[in-house]
């Protein structure tokens, strides 16, 4: 891997110096994160140089709509046990980068692999033990040329700023000021609708979120300031591969639509009940144990007044599935699927304000206590951006953390769905076998 050429690319326009306000849900995504995006060679001939000229021109513009982007994590001038972003201008890094190798000696590339984690090499720097956020961009990215001409735009930035909705968003803004066109979804940046009540109000008991009980550990799960220090998670994980078939995944559906007499069922609570009992019996969880499945929904517009459209910022909080180990694995297939189901439909205004409030009073993280989550991209419809030199071919995050559970589309026209986890080969065994029973 080859460094050609590091920039620092600043809003086009001055934006205005202020402070943005992170809700509670920002505040536990206080971590960074790794993506990346393929592009087969550019039909047009552009050249790479034009290519990264192109690339760097549209982050200039679209700074400038997403200013926050360009500023820096500081401690909160109102609350000195909060972060905030001071929109001081201060850029993100664009670098540009060549390997001799060609896309096709890399394998699978529509999910994590840890082949794919030297497109990150220039974005990470030293893998520091302690970072300090006050000099750390928000966004950084590597444009990578292969052998073959194809292309890998790599993204390492901060959860906090934006969830996977909002990416979307960025992504296809990006993509249309590439080309020379207007803005596709004018971001609203103000978090401040999802701040907690003032008082805070609790109203249910929330199992999806839980106390912070290692004081050294607070600023690596949730966004509380006291030396801006942020200590760096470099875990390696074992990535396992399970790939469901259009044709299983129809089959699971039919099976709980007929056998189960369940109504309103997708794909997703179909797939992620099997997940929940598959990973809980692999990891040979002790029966009287509660386990709990975490999985992110999108309230933008379950809370009232609905979030704007094109809001950018954080508003997928975790609905959540749990039982006992017990109940799990001698219950038919019925209970947990609607399990799933009531953890999406409890998520009210009322509930999803409770929880505001909850965090405000706990300054908790998701539950980690014999859990683990289940991220969906799905339907992010990332595939259908087109930038100045050609299709998006397709993308997939570099790694998957313990704990976390994702499921990935496969090859684009295939249908069917990647699940992505970090068990190890004993417990992958079972999972793989109970997930493919009928």
């Amino acid at each position: 891997m080859e460094l050609l050429e590091k920039v620092i690319v600043y809003p086009e326009q001055s934006t205005l110096n202020k402070r943005i306000f992170l809700s509670n849900i920002d505040l536990y995504l206080v971590v960074y994160q790794d993506n990346i995006f393929f592009f087969d060679p550019p039909s047009s001939k552009m050249s790479f140089s034009k290519i990264f000229n192109k690339l760097c021109n549209a982050f200039g513009k679209l700074l400038v709509h997403y200013d926050f982007m360009a500023g820096r994590l500081v401690q909160s001038l109102e609350d000195s046990h909060r972060f905030e972003i001071d929109c001081n201008d201060a850029g993100i890094v664009v670098i540009a980068a060549r390997i001799d190798r060609k896309l096709s000696e890399f394998g699978d590339i529509f999910t994590p692999n840890q082949n794919l984690e030297e497109f990150a090499m220039f974005l990470q720097g030293e893998q520091e033990e302690e970072i300090d956020l006050k000099e750390k961009p928000l966004l950084s990215v590597q444009l990578t040329q292969f052998a073959c001409e194809s292309l890998a735009l790599t993204a390492h930035y901060n959860h906090c700023t934006l969830d996977g909705l909002a990416v979307r968003d960025f992504g296809a803004n990006l993509a249309a000021l590439t080309r020379g066109d207007p803005l596709i979804v004018v971001p609203f940046a103000d978090r401040t609708l999802l701040r907690a009540r003032n008082p805070p109000k609790i109203s249910y008991p929330h199992f999806e979120y839980g106390k912070v009980t290692n004081i050294e550990n607070l600023f690596s799960v949730r966004g509380i300031s006291g030396g801006i220090n942020v200590r760096q998670n470099v875990t390696q994980n074992q990535i396992q591969i399970l790939y469901l078939s259009p044709q299983q995944i129809a089959s699971f559906k039919m099976k709980a639509i007929n056998d189960c007499n369940l109504k309103n069922v997708t794909t997703f609570h179909v797939v992620a009940g099997k997940i929940w009992k598959a990973r809980t019996i692999a990891t040979k969880m002790l029966d009287d144990k509660v386990t709990t499945m975490l999985f992110p929904v999108d309230v933008r517009k379950r809370v009232f007044p609905e979030l704007p459209y094109g809001f950018a910022g954080n508003a997928l909080v975790p609905g959540f599935a749990r039982a006992t180990v017990k109940e799990l694995t001698e219950l038919e297939d019925a209970y947990h699927i609607r399990k799933v189901q009531e953890g999406i439909e409890r998520l009210d205004d009322e509930y999803i304000k409770s929880s505001i409030d909850w965090l405000e009073l706990n300054k908790g993280v998701p539950c980690r206590e014999d859990s683990f989550s289940l991220v969906s991209g799905l339907r992010l419809g990332l595939e259908d951006q087109h930038f100045a030199w050609g299709k998006l071919k397709c993308s997939t995050p570099l790694t998957v953390k313990p704990g976390l559970v994702m499921l990935l589309p496969a090859a684009p026209g295939d249908g069917g769905l990647n699940v992505c986890l970090d068990l190890p080969e004993d417990q992958m065994y079972i999972f793989r076998r109970i997930m493919l029973e009928f």
